[in-house]
């Protein structure tokens, strides 16, 4: 046995039990403060950069090695274990806290965002690696060696459940990345100021540690108090108008921008639409399905929670009933209740007519059983560029959704840009086609997006619409027709069909997009 370990420098090893059990909690908060660091991580990525089963995935898997690695490198840390617990506390309050703002300014200001943010998981499961092992030497002396793995383990993963919970239902929604990152930086500094205490008796002098203890907790007490003056700092620099509206959801980060004469909706930096010229793409979306079914009465919207799509549904005066079904309630609440996106689409999800749910339309359409049959139902989600919305691109959601409609009814897609994601495109439409619907595929010009694409569908065969509402902005009897023929750049090309088991849309989707940005 090493003499080093043996002996505090400033007296005894043993501590009371009631520090023991002090120090176990510590593991829980150590635990769930480096967990909240990968998730923060992993969400930022998976929002600036897309496909989040990849973030996530090469974000824990980093995490996860650099914690071996720390874990390893803890067996060369002899003399002064009390000191470097410490010490240890701090590095990972400082990296792991400021690991937020660090990301978002190398996203904004740096071509280096992917090298930025692996070297910061990196740096945090390195420490984070080193922690607990230099924890279970330190009470080794106190507890039974047995006792002392099952307690460490047991709290370390209670720990990581607790932080695993709370970030999507309370600190994303609440909070955003920002302000969580340094909430936990700031709690990992308090575990660090708490220990002195705890191991007053192991500890040289203690003025000098408690003094930067308190240095660090001040850093992030005040990186806590501007964080969301960073945030919208950051954010106007990543967009190039004024933000007039910021919010974080369970589900989403919801920006809206003003700029000359418009605004502007982003979806986790994604544009979604511009009032400049959002009715060429709404009045494409919706007016082909009732050219081909006049005089629809029942009509469901999956996604669409900004009002957009049923404002231009509810110009058709047989409309009786309108269900939207749009995941995220902060989406459809700012449609309701913020008056320029109010007035924008006319106060359509206010009409007596209009429900609104606030679903998973995946998994509504497969279990609501209360309301009839539909005949058009407008599927207007964003671009498959996550797992998370591919499945709603599938057959398994195609199937589902040919289910709730009535024989002859109409279906209309939006299905991403047949000119900068022709094989995407493609994609759905044979999709399609494969969960048991005829298609036509149309375009047409939105100059926010370039050339933007549609599939129409219906169970049974049906012809190009041609006739569509005189007093349209932009639709017409002719330009209804012209969307439906397709330039050679733009033509068909073979595609694979999206299962729900495979999702190739969504990496067909990435690879293609990826060559514009």
């Amino acid at each position: 046995m090493d003499d080093s370990e043996s002996a505090a420098p400033q007296g005894s090893t043993e501590g009371t039990p009631l520090n023991a059990s002090l120090l176990f909690i510590s593991v829980f908060l150590i635990a769930a403060c480096g967990l909240i660091y990968e998730l923060v991580a992993g969400t930022l990525a998976s929002y600036l950069l897309g496909d989040s089963v990849l973030q996530f995935s090469t974000v824990i898997g980093v995490y996860l090695s650099a914690m071996g690695l720390g874990s390893y490198l803890s067996k060369f840390i002899h003399r002064g274990l009390a000191q470097r617990f410490v010490d240890l506390e701090l590095a990972v309050a400082l990296v792991g806290g400021f690991s937020a703002p660090i990301l978002f300014q190398a996203f904004a200001h740096t071509h280096a965002f992917r090298p930025t943010l692996y070297t910061l998981v990196m740096a945090v499961g390195t420490l984070v690696g080193l922690e607990i092992p230099i924890l279970m030497r330190i009470l080794r002396h106190q507890v039974k060696f047995k006792d002392l793995v099952a307690q460490v383990l047991t709290l370390d993963y209670i720990g990581a459940l607790a932080a695993s919970l709370l970030f999507p239902l309370l600190l994303m929604p609440k909070l955003g990345l920002v302000r969580t990152s340094l909430l936990f930086g700031l709690l990992n500094a308090a575990v660090g100021l708490w220990s002195t205490f705890l191991l007053k008796s192991q500890l040289g002098p203690l003025r000098m540690t408690r003094l930067r203890c308190v240095v660090v907790i001040a850093m992030l007490g005040l990186g806590l108090a501007g964080a969301h003056r960073f945030t919208l700092a950051m954010e106007e620099e990543i967009f190039s108008d004024e933000i007039v509206y910021a919010k974080d959801s369970p589900y989403q980060r919801i920006v809206m921008t003003r700029g000359r004469g418009s605004f502007q909706l982003f979806l986790n930096g994604n544009l979604q639409f511009s009032s400049a010229d959002e009715y060429r793409y709404h009045e494409a979306l919706v007016h082909p399905t009732f050219a081909v079914k006049p005089g629809a009465k029942r009509i469901l919207v999956c996604g669409g929670g900004d009002g957009l799509a049923v404002r231009e549904i509810l110009k058709h005066s047989g409309v009786e009933r309108v269900v939207l079904v749009d995941l995220d309630p902060a989406m459809t609440q700012m449609a309701t209740q913020m008056p320029m996106m109010r007035d924008l689409n006319q106060g359509a999800l206010l009409d007596p007519r209009v429900k609104v749910v606030n679903a998973d339309a995946m998994i509504w359409i497969a279990e609501d059983r209360s309301e009839a049959p539909f005949d058009i139902a407008i599927v207007d989600f964003p671009d498959p560029n996550a797992y998370a919305l591919g499945k709603l691109y599938t057959t398994r959601f195609y199937k589902l959704l040919k289910r709730r409609l009535t024989p002859d009814a109409v279906v209309s897609v939006q299905s991403t840009s047949p000119l900068m994601a022709r094989k995407s495109f493609w994609c759905i439409n044979t999709t399609l086609e494969a969960a048991g619907f005829q298609t036509r595929p149309y375009h047409l010009a939105v100059p926010s997006f370039a050339v933007w694409g549609f599939v129409l569908a219906s169970p049974r065969p049906f012809d190009v619409p041609r006739k569509t509402l005189p007093d349209l902005r932009h639709l017409s009897d002719e330009s209804m027709t012209a969307m439906f023929a397709f330039p050679k750049d733009m033509d068909r090309v073979p595609a694979e069909v999206n299962r729900l088991d495979n999702q190739v849309l969504v990496h067909l989707y990435t690879s293609e997009w990826k060559r514009w940005s």
